[in-house]
């Protein structure tokens, strides 16, 4: 499965990270306002950060796994997660990435070992292909050693090489900034290139879902291919290199990114024979992956602050509300547990840890994250649009607020900011409520009691 390195430590890197890759972080002291500096909740995250970073590191390091490559968990049964993804190892790099971008080179040699490690599996065959005509890049997931898993699976998955594109392009930049765009145009592109063409070639064709589970178009596969599109023309252009797929595809993509809006919510999925309502978390990954902190509250990238992106997490969220028994008697305009989707049945559908930085975000952490990159997105602007569209998600705020532009400097905008962020901030509160002693998060916990479930030690929940 996905590896689970977006618990806090995730769900603020994340939160760092421009959606145009130039190094950006925005100031900590954002996240330290109002009683924030002072409560339990900073001291939870000062204390799990560190606990997170140390998992993610272990899950690198682990006897068995060639050199460079994550394993998604130690766990070898109920369930086996002792294998590597592309996808999850595109996040867990991205994150070393990013700390190597705010001066910290500790990881620099694993960073480079995950290089040498990509650029192996890239022409490894298996059951999607080959590298020569490219289709084995969307192969989601191969054994510890790098050889191929020739096992039943929900291939191919189109999101791993735009993901990979993307963390190495993070790293390029690095490398240009010290002096070492030799080893961009000679090591790096070459690997970048390939994802790249791959998008290019294979974006409109059906996908498996972040999820294994469906196949058809995927809300989230888009968004990130189309970032990585738009990142590889200014990596190409920078280089001197050519990626004709970057500029007549990309615009493309993003017309198609349209069709998921369904005037309530973003479809996670089209094109399938999927029977679900379409309401689904990872449409809240999605907007932190299109998430530019440079950009206005922009509809057709779905940023964290636009009007559509915030209906839609008002949507997915509220979904929740009565789907477990953790969450009964928690009112609109407050934080609840979140999972995949209402419809899920793995392990018994139950909340992910991961979710909770993701809704963080959105008004900027996944639910913690989507919430703060849109509090910083309004802050930077020096207003806040309340539109027909979003006027929904405003009203769990404020419920009589009419729509109209409030300039940083009214009092309306002051309590609507502060009541986001003291919401966004309550999604953390749940991780700190269910995280269990000892800091180690597993996949899931349970919708009935809150304890953990599912694979135990998982990257992408680090």
């Amino acid at each position: 499965m996905l590896v689970v390195y977006f618990s806090l430590l995730v769900g603020f890197a994340a939160a760092i990270a421009a959606a145009t890759q130039i190094p950006f972080a925005i100031p900590f002291g954002f996240f330290q306002r109002g009683e924030r500096a002072t409560s339990s909740l900073s001291t939870f995250i000062s204390t799990e950060c560190p606990i997170a970073f140390q998992g993610v590191l272990n899950n690198i390091e682990v006897a068995g796994a060639a050199p460079g490559l994550v394993i998604a968990s130690p766990s070898r049964r109920d369930p086996n997660y002792f294998y590597t993804w592309t996808r999850d190892s595109a996040f867990t790099f991205r994150m070393l990435i990013d700390e190597l971008l705010a001066a910290n080179d500790s990881f620099h040699s694993k960073i480079e070992e995950y290089v040498s490690a990509q650029a192996g599996l890239q022409i490894v065959s298996n059951p999607s292909g080959q590298l020569s005509d490219g289709s084995g890049l969307g192969e989601p997931k191969f054994n510890a050693d790098g050889s191929a898993f020739t096992g039943s699976w929900g291939r191919p998955q189109r999101d791993g090489p735009a993901l990979r594109a993307l963390a190495l392009i993070s790293y390029s930049r690095w490398l240009i900034a010290n002096n070492a765009i030799t080893d961009v145009t000679t090591r790096i592109w070459p690997i970048i290139s390939n994802d790249l063409s791959y998008v290019g070639e294979y974006w409109n064709q059906t996908t498996f879902n972040i999820w294994e589970e469906v196949d058809g178009s995927s809300f989230f596969t888009a968004a990130v291919q189309y970032r990585a599109l738009v990142q590889g023309q200014w990596l190409a252009e920078e280089i001197g290199k050519p990626c004709r797929s970057c500029e007549s595809e990309a615009p493309q993509i993003l017309c198609f990114m349209q069709t998921f809006w369904n005037g309530e919510f973003i479809v996670a999925e089209i094109n399938s024979q999927n029977v679900r309502i379409g309401q689904d978390a990872s449409t809240l990954l999605a907007c932190i992956h299109t998430f530019d902190p440079a950009a206005d509250c922009d509809d057709a990238t779905f940023q964290p602050c636009s009007p559509k992106a915030l209906l839609n997490h008002k949507a997915v969220i509220d979904s929740f509300r009565q789907a477990y028994s953790i969450n009964s008697g928690i009112h609109k305009g407050s934080a609840v547990a979140v999972g995949r989707y209402i419809e899920d049945t793995y392990f018994g559908g139950n909340p992910w840890y991961v979710f909770f930085q993701a809704s963080l975000d959105q008004e900027i952490i996944t639910n913690t994250v989507k919430l703060y990159d849109a509090l910083y997105q309004w802050d930077k602007l020096g207003s806040l649009e309340v539109t027909d569209t979003s006027v929904r998600f405003f009203r769990d705020f404020w419920p009589s607020l009419a729509t109209g532009t409030y300039n940083a400097s009214s009092s309306t905008y002051g309590k609507l900011t502060s009541a986001i962020f003291k919401y966004a901030d309550e999604f953390v509160r749940t991780v700190q409520q269910y995280t269990p002693p000892g800091g180690s998060m597993a996949e899931q916990f349970s919708r009935n009691d809150g304890m953990p479930l599912s694979a135990s030690n998982l990257t992408w929940c680090k």
